[in-house]
């Protein structure tokens, strides 16, 4: 199938993301795998080619305005869903080292797959909730980083993120819209969990309208052991 590419070649340039043709064409290969399953799985809503690349490739690599990603991080991608951002920024970055968690095993099953078909190393997926996951040592304080597109507040976020954080590491937290509230509400727990606010990137996605922001948060101390407390507290009674 041929694709238009300009919309997405524009895009990587004005990130300043050179990719080589095999990159573009296991990006191709994970757009058709993203539509083909999203028949029998719910995956995504957007299923356009353009709409995929504007606000799953374009927006999971804007990663780069804030971090630089030729770096060899521990990437942990938390609720990662469909595989946004840790799919395409190890398919542009490879020398990345990522952890795929969801809570939802049919979405795992699925980025099996991905990485198969990709033939994507170091890079795994698995199964399972935060609040159980962070009680495991191979886990808990083991990456450099831990990125989240979930959709939740930022201060039940926070709590399921950054117990993964190893300390002077990091939490980017993907965001859209007005968030100096949710910022503000959230700031005992960043504080609470051995976090603090360590930037806020604000810009608009590449060719769009839509306003996106990065809250960046640096991991300062251990998290205490009590967090995160069990399924589903963090989200009803935030801290």
């Amino acid at each position: 199938m041929e694709y238009q590419l300009k919309r997405f070649q524009d895009g990587l340039k004005e990130l300043d993301i050179c990719l080589t043709e095999k990159q573009i064409n296991q990006f191709l290969d994970f757009y058709e795998l993203l539509v083909e399953r999203n028949k029998v799985v719910n995956l995504t809503a957007i299923t356009e080619f353009e709409e995929v690349v504007e606000k799953h490739f374009l927006d999971s690599l804007s990663l780069v305005r804030t971090l630089n990603m030729n770096q060899p991080f521990r990437i942990l991608d938390l609720g990662t869903g469909a595989g946004f951002p840790g799919i395409p920024l190890k398919i542009a970055f490879p020398q990345l080292e990522i952890v795929l968690m969801d809570s939802l095993n049919k979405r795992v099953l699925f980025l099996e797959d991905v990485i198969a078909k990709l033939d994507l190393l170091k890079i795994r997926a698995i199964h399972g909730r935060a609040e159980k996951m962070a009680r495991k040592s191979e886990y808990r304080e083991g990456f450099d980083l831990c990125v989240s597109r979930a959709v939740a507040n930022l201060s039940s976020l926070s709590e399921y993120c950054l117990p993964f954080v190893k300390q002077e590491g990091l939490f980017v937290s993907y965001k859209s819209g007005d968030i100096e509230e949710e910022i503000d509400q959230a700031k005992n727990a960043i504080r609470v969990l051995g976090g603090e606010i360590d930037e806020v990137e604000k810009f608009v996605l590449a060719g769009t309208d839509i306003s996106r922001s990065f809250v960046k948060i640096k991991k300062k101390k251990r998290t205490p052991e009590t967090y995160p407390r069990k399924a589903g507290t963090p989200a009803k009674k935030p801290l």
